[in-house]
C-alpha cells in the first residue's frame, strides 16, 4: 500500500491565505477574537504557553491568536485538499497549538464562522502533532503563505521538550510534581 503524499505546498499555501481572509472578513470575527482573547481567565498551563522564553499574557496573546488562525487555515487546507481528518493534523509548535484550543473554546461562535466560511476546523487532541520542526512540511506552508514564522512561538519540537525540562525542575522545587499534574500542596494545614 503506498503512503498519500501530501497536498503541495504552494496550493496548502493559497487556500490558507483566503481561508484565513475568509474567516477574518467574517461579520463575527471580531466577537471570536475577543472571546477567544478574554480566556485569560482560564490559561492555566504548564507546559505550552510557558515554554514561550520570558512570557507574559499581556503582550504575548494577540501575536499568538494570529499564529494559531494561521495554523488552523494551514490545518484546514489540507483538509480542504485531502477530506482527510489525520492527515490535516500538521506539525504545529506547542504554543501555537495551547492557542488553538482557546480558540476551539468559543466552539459556538467559531463554529458559525467557519460554516459561513466553508472552512472544516481541524483539532482532535489525540490526533494532533506538536511536533513541529523548521523545514518540515508545515514551515514550507507557511513560508509560502505569510513568510517565515515567528521563532518566538513556532519552536522546534526539541527545543520545546528541552524548555519543558527547565520548567520541570522549577515546578518540582515548589511541590508541583509532573509538571503541574500534581503537587503537595495541603491546603487546609496552610494558614489563609
Amino acid at each position: 500500500m503506498s503512503q498519500i503524499e501530501m497536498p503541495a505546498v504552494e496550493a496548502v499555501a493559497v487556500a490558507a491565505e483566503q481561508i484565513l481572509g475568509r474567516i477574518k472578513s467574517d461579520p463575527e470575527f471580531g466577537a471570536f477574537q475577543a472571546a477567544s482573547l478574554e480566556y485569560s481567565e482560564d490559561w492555566q498551563c504548564f507546559t505550552g504557553f510557558p515554554v514561550v522564553s520570558l512570557w507574559k499574557l499581556e503582550t504575548d496573546a494577540a501575536p499568538l491568536f494570529e499564529e494559531g488562525l494561521r495554523a488552523l487555515a494551514l490545518k484546514a487546507a489540507v483538509y480542504a485538499a485531502t477530506n482527510d481528518d489525520k492527515m490535516a493534523e500538521v506539525a504545529i509548535a506547542v504554543p501555537v497549538d495551547e492557542m488553538t484550543h482557546a480558540m476551539l473554546a468559543q466552539a459556538q461562535l467559531f463554529g458559525r464562522i467557519a460554516a459561513r466560511c466553508g472552512v472544516g476546523i481541524i483539532h482532535q487532541t489525540d490526533q494532533e502533532h506538536t511536533d513541529y520542526r523548521s523545514g518540515g512540511y508545515t514551515h514550507d506552508c507557511y513560508r509560502a503563505a505569510w513568510g517565515e514564522p515567528p521563532a518566538r512561538y513556532w519552536l522546534d519540537h526539541e527545543e520545546v521538550e528541552r524548555r519543558r525540562d527547565v520548567l520541570a525542575g522549577r515546578y518540582e522545587s515548589i511541590g508541583m510534581g509532573r509538571s503541574g499534574r500534581e503537587h503537595n500542596i495541603d491546603f487546609a494545614a496552610v494558614a489563609a
